[in-house]
């Protein structure tokens, strides 16, 4: 019989799926050992773990793919063949809506003003210099790198914003499902507000360049930006596309804040129960999720999604979620990390709401992580 790992692996599916499509009721072990509750598979389930990862890839629901799956175990290729043809009509009807409304949106984004062009095009007339301190610049670059998008269809959102107003410089990261702003002082600067998206190869040798001690100057002339540190520099050009307001998304209603101890809520995060969800998700597979809950006590808590076999806890299992919020642990883990503080401050909303770390010492320094949906 196969291990779970060594179903998850040859099958393409990760172990986390596994466990989620044991508990849907759509793939179920052969075996489960009664006193671990680990999963063992037989050797020709591995063909359905192949068969289901390529559905899920092409977007069919899991009910369909139950009827899948018995279709094939059942050699009633008619069937299999009738919900493969139903779900690529859906596909090809799904997209030609989406095209329809597309084209609506653009002609509406055609007519409005970009708010945008005045910003660049006083960038494109004079040069933007400022002066800032390595040591701050480093810091803020550490984090909001992780935030940053990497979605080829995106590339308005595959690089760090730099926004220079006044005495100040901020830095703006966000791939959709999370965004991460930090600032740092400036000098020398008495024009118009800039903003200029760096791409991140050039945003990471930036950052290789800021270990001295000495002020580190910023250029921005027309496309092209400049960092100078001493007698060493690195310059690029800018990406070439707009990137999203990110002032309209930072202005949110206040929620409960927790503090927490960086490194005991991490070992939480790690050692806790997890649940497993495919909904919200960059490339649409299941992520493992925390599931965090405010505590009487005014502490934050890891709840169980009570697969208490699996996670190892019994914990709270059957909890209601009318109060918690799901939020991808690897995020949050990468979240706290660009925290870079002993002590951090939770912000927790309605379960709908997004999830906010920020710094004592610092609330211009945060990371935002959307919620993602739970379902019991």
């Amino acid at each position: 019989m196969r291990s779970i790992g060594e179903m998850a692996r040859d099958g393409g599916l990760s172990v986390s799926a596994l466990r989620f499509y044991d508990r849907a009721g759509v793939l179920v072990p052969a075996w489960v050992d009664p006193v671990s509750s680990y999963r063992w598979y037989e050797p020709e389930q591995l063909p359905e773990a192949r068969l289901l990862a390529r559905l899920r890839r092409a977007g069919m629901p899991l009910a369909d793919i139950r009827l899948v799956l018995a279709g094939w175990a059942g050699a009633d290729t008619e069937l299999v063949r009738g919900l493969l043809e139903a779900h690529l009509r859906r596909l090809e009807l799904g997209l030609s809506d989406a095209r329809s409304e597309f084209s609506t949106l653009r002609a509406l984004l055609d007519r409005r003003e970009n708010p945008m062009t005045s910003l660049r095009t006083a960038a494109a007339t004079s040069a933007t210099r400022v002066s800032t301190s390595p040591l701050e610049l480093a810091a803020a670059l550490d984090t909001v790198r992780f935030a940053a998008g990497s979605d080829p269809e995106l590339p308005m959102l595959a690089g760090v914003l730099f926004d220079v107003e006044g005495d100040e410089l901020r830095l703006v990261a966000t791939d959709r499902y999370r965004m991460a702003v930090a600032r740092t002082r400036t000098t020398g600067h008495d024009g118009p507000r800039t903003q200029v998206l760096v791409p991140l190869p050039l945003a990471d040798a930036m950052r290789a360049l800021l270990t001295g001690g000495e002020p580190v100057r910023l250029v921005v002339e027309g496309d092209r930006v400049t960092l100078e540190a001493g007698d060493r520099q690195t310059a690029g050009q800018v990406v070439g596309h707009e990137f999203p307001d990110y002032r309209r998304l930072i202005h949110l209603p206040a929620g409960r804040r927790v503090p927490i101890d960086t490194a005991a809520f991490r070992a939480a995060l790690e050692n806790g129960p997890v649940r497993t969800s495919e909904a919200g998700e960059p490339d649409g597979g299941p992520r493992d999720l925390s599931v965090l809950r405010v505590a009487e006590d005014g502490t934050v808590v890891v709840c169980d999604d009570g697969d208490a076999g699996d996670a190892g806890d019994a914990g709270d299992a059957g909890d209601d979620d009318r109060d918690n919020v799901g939020v991808n642990r690897e995020f949050l883990l990468h979240a706290l990390t660009a925290g870079a503080r002993d002590e951090l401050v939770l912000e927790l909303g309605a379960p709908t709401a997004p999830l906010v770390i920020r710094r004592p010492d610092d609330e211009d320094a945060f990371s935002l992580l959307m919620p993602v949906r739970l379902e019991n």
